[in-house]
């Protein structure tokens, strides 16, 4: 039991203690139990209050000025060497919003569905989209037509853009589809992104559509606390808040050309937070990568002189152990920053990579789908690496509170209990699921974000646990409740419950324990091959544990942390 926690459970009479201590460079008020910021937004960072602004408008507004433009290097693909300016990246995106108006009739609430890798492109067809009101769906290129086929009927898609060699993918939904370049195919008739692009550039006006913060931007799926993947319901105002607290914590100077490489995907909320919005506020110039890849990524880094690197977990683990042998540190010598999110990363990682490169800053945040991107981040080098394993301090706008799931009560700094936020990022809701938006946001706008954390002192916050029951494979979110329902559908399984598993490489991995049905000879090998024909790689379960009942509560719950015990004998025993 924390201190806090030991602290709620005596009373001021019993032990005299005056209350809890109150901290107040934690940003913790006693009288509420909320914590606030104690960052603050500069005035060039303020949010914008205008309610007529949209997300494309406010980017575009932060363009480099226009002798400036054709200059300065926004995009270059780490493949080809191929390189786009500003000034291009504009025109593309006013250029794509004209056809996707008037050749192919796309108008305000309408959904346009992107499945593809990361390309030069992909920026402009996000801020095109943004820019006649349509809404924007993303997908996980891995994703089978199964997945697919539900994303595109639960967000109601009216268009799809397709990279090509994903385009089968989308032949049984019947949605209208274009392609994101000409690279040849059997449906040769398809229009593409790049034809669409020359075509309209002076064969139509830029259409004049009545914007509102309040619209919705995206549809962006995420599996939430617990469950099947939801749709995240995104305004353009989520977003404006978002860029906003990106600029403020980017932290960039012209002078110092900075050069950040994506190899996040862009369909996700961190890489489509930083590499189709964010950094062109700030100027910079942006290395593309289709996926990531380890090498590829070193390569990338040399190459370009990288100096700026969002990543996750991984990453960072791979760059500890893989360049543990002299000789790097002239390769890398570009690198000024890495930051990391998505997933917690631990203070032995941490410290692993401040050792390894000493010169380089590594800062870590702490973000979700459902509040457009970040709600933590580590303000200063100094701080971050003082503070090895935390996830930062609230950024400015946020407040939060750490509730114990016991009792309800907020607890001050130290106490570990669910984290709790509220910010004007927080998700509008899930798509078509009231019951799932009300589990998960309650009446006064609160955001329960189903992980165990605490606030020290100063107002870092340190994730422990999970309440919620996601599995996090190398930045992915993998629902256990997804593959459980797979699993059950195998008719020589009984019952099936699946938990995560640490992992040095992928942070943790899906592994199911399995009951078989009576008579039943079904192997390792067969339940891992039957979940990995139904879900895209990354959710494919690793390990397989054959058992004779699933435990579970008085009311059918699985009791997950029970299983978990049971995986760490089993497997250290083996060791």
């Amino acid at each position: 039991m924390s201190a806090a926690k030991a602290w709620n459970t005596t009373t001021k009479e019993d032990s005299g203690n005056p209350g809890p201590p109150h901290y107040p460079k934690s940003g913790f008020d006693p009288q509420t139990g909320i914590y606030h910021s104690i960052n603050k937004l500069g005035d060039q960072h303020q949010i914008p209050t205008r309610p007529d602004l949209d997300i494309a408008t406010y980017v575009l507004s932060h363009f480099p000025h226009p002798h400036q433009a054709e200059s300065k290097i926004a995009l270059i693909d780490s493949a080809t060497n191929q390189q786009v300016n500003y000034a291009w990246l504009q025109r593309s995106i006013r250029s794509l919003a004209k056809g996707l108006y008037h050749t192919l009739g796309v108008r305000k609430g309408d959904v346009v569905f992107v499945l593809s890798p990361n390309s030069l492109l992909y920026p402009t067809i996000c801020l095109a989209v943004f820019s006649i009101g349509a809404i924007l769906t993303t997908a996980n290129p891995l994703n089978t037509k199964s997945e697919i086929a539900k994303q595109v009927s639960d967000s109601g898609a009216k268009l799809a853009i397709s990279a090509p060699e994903e385009l089968h993918k989308l032949v049984p939904t019947g949605v209208p589809r274009i392609l994101t370049s000409r690279k040849p195919i059997k449906d040769s008739s398809s229009l593409s992104i790049e034809e669409l692009i020359e075509s309209s550039d002076n064969l139509y006006q830029l259409p004049q559509v009545k914007l509102a913060q309040s619209d919705t931007a995206a549809i962006l799926y995420s599996s939430g606390t617990t469950g099947t993947s939801k749709g995240v319901v995104l305004t353009h105002a989520h977003f404006i808040a978002d860029v906003a607290f990106l600029r403020w914590s980017v932290d960039v100077s012209s002078a110092q050309n900075d050069v950040f490489l994506c190899f996040l995907p862009i369909f996700h909320i961190y890489g489509l937070s930083f590499f189709a919005l964010g950094l062109f506020c700030v100027g910079t110039t942006t290395v593309v990568m289709k996926k990531y890849e380890f090498q590829a990524m070193l390569q990338a880094i040399k190459t370009h002189k990288v100096n700026n690197i969002p990543a996750v977990p991984p990453v960072i683990l791979g760059l500890v152990k893989y360049t543990s042998k002299a000789g790097f540190e002239s390769e890398l010598s570009s690198l000024r920053r890495v930051t990391t999110g998505a997933a917690p990363l631990s203070k032995e990682v941490g410290d692993g990579f401040r050792k390894r490169f000493p010169w380089v800053e590594l800062r870590q945040g702490y973000g979700l789908t459902e509040i457009c991107g970040a709600a933590t981040f580590s303000p200063t080098h100094k701080e971050a690496k003082a503070r090895s394993g935390s996830s930062g301090m609230l950024i400015p706008s946020f407040c939060a509170k750490v509730v114990d799931t016991e009792t309800g009560k907020s607890l001050p700094p130290y106490g570990e209990g669910e984290l709790w936020l509220k910010s004007p990022s927080i998700m509008k809701g899930y798509l078509g699921n009231v019951e799932a938006t009300a589990a998960t946001i309650d009446s006064d706008g609160w955001l329960k974000t189903g992980d165990i954390c605490y606030f020290d002192e100063d107002g870092f916050l340190f994730v422990v646990d999970r309440v919620k029951e996601l599995i996090k494979h190398n930045g992915y979110q993998v629902a256990p409740a997804e593959l459980e329902a797979i699993l059950l559908s195998h008719p020589s399984i009984f019952d099936a419950a699946v938990i995560p598993v640490e992992d040095d490489e992928a942070g943790q991995i899906p592994m199911a324990y399995v009951v078989r049905a009576v008579g039943s000879e079904l192997s390792e090998g067969q339940v891992i091959k039957f979940v990995a024909d139904q879900v895209a790689p990354y959710k494919k379960v690793r390990r397989v544990s054959f058992t004779s009942a699933i435990p579970r509560s008085t009311s059918g719950k699985i009791l997950r942390k029970n299983l978990v015990s049971q995986s760490k004998q089993q497997f250290n025993s083996k060791l």
